[in-house]
């Protein structure tokens, strides 16, 4: 390999130009279109000489990746602000000299007009990717910057940890994503499959049963269903049928066994749970319905230490640190023992957020739950454990006594409200300010 080689990687790790890429307006979208809709972007995006970054508003998921090609084509960062709320992305504007936003609109005048703009397939290595953000409601907002070799490193893994549980694995697979592209489980399952995994992405954005349901009949086999447990309890619960599913990625909040057997059951297929983060990007994943342990992807090591959990990985530029308390096991596997963040202690005793939070979901008509503390540095009090959970045929009183059978009564939730759904933004998530305004209303 030359060395202008070894400093670049490729935008489609396949090129034919007939694979699909997409499924769109019912019918697959071969690399050969796209690359046209990414040129005829190209042809409009800002031409800068100095560092540039797109922030990319498309809500039509097709659009989004064309639009994130496109911008890695002429060399510029994609920033992902926390939310498409006006002043959010303002702040991230103006903390980013050079930015420009693109949204559907844009992309589709774009596609109007088209172009004969080159498209760039080789992606300097060292390219500032992307960047997410955290949503800040604990104080200013966290930037995470992922180089192009760290998310197609990773995502050439996703694929491959998603093929292995397929029985053909050369068939072409069709992704169906319940998240939005804009979160970062969301631009690796489903924006950069497509591109570092060889995979075809529906353009949609299913979030209600029937709608998933219809979303996935339009797509050939294998399929592979990207969502996240809240989507999973939604399934369970509806009396609509499915389409059978080959493959269900599950991320975003813990996935217990007998909920992920459930949906196995329902839908068909294996379940792959991933496991990564917001800095990391997945480097691990386990199949949730028949094992507790997590297999690591190859290359990757992990060395636990008293505040968290180094993160070694060959497409890393240095190790990273994660506040998950890890247990190493044979064969390259690992058991989450819980977050140094996720410890708590009441009146002299410690226990684990998530592990309360799992304890809730166990409970028969507990559709979602969020444990929390509403104050944390809290001086001179003791420090109160609250909770928000939907189930809306038991009563607070109910779900308590429940609980309280397996929980020490000092993490008992005090309050315990029942909601109708839990305060997420529109990317899913469950912002501490949120949960604060929530508990307040009550």
């Amino acid at each position: 390999m030359s060395a202008p080689e070894a400093a670049t990687l490729p935008l489609f790790v396949s090129a034919d130009a007939q694979r699909p890429i997409a499924w769109r307006r019912g019918a697959p979208v071969p690399l050969a279109e796209f690359r046209a809709h990414v040129a005829a972007v190209v042809a409009r995006l800002p031409k800068q000489t100095a560092p540039a970054a797109m922030i990319d508003l498309c809500e039509d998921r097709y659009k989004f990746l064309v639009a994130y090609a496109a911008a890695l084509s002429v060399g510029h960062t994609v920033l992902l602000p926390s939310s498409r709320a006006e002043q959010v992305v303002a702040d991230v504007a103006n903390a980013n000299v050079g930015s420009y936003r693109i949204d559907d609109e844009a992309v589709d005048a774009a596609f109007a007009q088209g172009s004969s703009d080159a498209v760039n397939d080789r992606i300097p290595a060292d390219l500032t990717a992307m960047v997410g953000y955290t949503s800040g409601s604990t104080g200013q907002p966290k930037t995470f910057p992922k180089l192009w070799r760290t998310v197609s490193g990773s995502n050439a893994r996703n694929a491959q940890a998603i093929r292995a549980a397929l029985p053909d694995k050369t068939a072409t697979v069709w992704v169906l994503a319940t998240v939005p592209p804009q979160h970062m489980y969301g631009m690796e399952m489903s924006v950069l499959l497509p591109l570092a995994g060889d995979m075809a992405v529906h353009a949609g954005r299913p979030l209600f049963p029937a709608d998933i349901a219809a979303a996935l009949a339009e797509l050939p086999r294998p399929r592979v269903l990207v969502t996240t447990p809240v989507h999973m309890r939604a399934i369970l619960g509806s009396d609509q049928q499915f389409p059978a599913v080959d493959v269900i990625v599950s991320a975003t909040a813990p996935l217990d066994q007998p909920l992920a057997a459930a949906v196995t059951a329902k839908l068909g297929g294996e379940m792959v749970e991933m496991f990564g983060s917001t800095e990391t990007c997945v480097f691990a994943s386990r199949l949730t319905a028949r094992e507790e342990q997590w297999r690591l992807y190859d290359g990757v090591r992990l060395e636990p230490r008293d505040d968290g959990t180094l993160v070694h990985a060959p497409w890393f530029v240095e190790p990273v640190l994660l506040q998950d308390m890890v247990e190493l096991q044979p064969g390259n596997r690992f058991v989450v023992r819980g977050r140094s963040s996720d410890m708590i202690e009441v009146a002299g005793k410690r226990a684990s957020l998530t592990d309360l939070t799992k304890r809730l979901l166990a409970i028969p008509g507990v559709q979602e739950a969020a444990v929390f503390q509403p104050d944390p540095d809290a001086v001179g009090t003791i420090r109160r454990v609250a909770a928000l959970v939907v189930a809306p045929k038991l009563t607070a009183r109910e779900v308590l006594d429940q609980l309280a059978s397996g929980v020490d009564s000092a993490f008992l939730p005090r309050p315990l409200l029942i909601v109708d759904q839990l305060p997420r933004n529109e990317l899913g998530k469950l912002p501490r300010e949120n949960l604060l305004k929530a508990l307040r209303r009550e």
